[in-house]
């Protein structure tokens, strides 16, 4: 997080400004995680949106890290 909180985390970050941590998901395998991230690439926006407002309607910012 601090990464995209300077806009070092990666282009895309540095590109639109990604900065607040608004959903996560937790995986075990990192195969799963690649796989579900790749999936996500796919939907459309408006079906990210809901995911996000499914647990948190508010977009509020769940990164709770130390200085942010």
């Amino acid at each position: 997080m601090p990464e995209h909180k300077s806009g070092e985390g990666s282009r895309f970050t540095s590109r639109y400004g990604v900065q607040r941590l608004v959903w996560y998901e937790e995986h075990f395998d990192i195969r799963d995680a690649f796989q579900r991230e790749k999936s996500l690439k796919r939907w459309p926006h408006q079906w990210k949106i809901e995911l996000i407002e499914k647990t948190n309607r508010e977009w509020f910012e769940l990164f709770r890290g130390t200085g942010w």
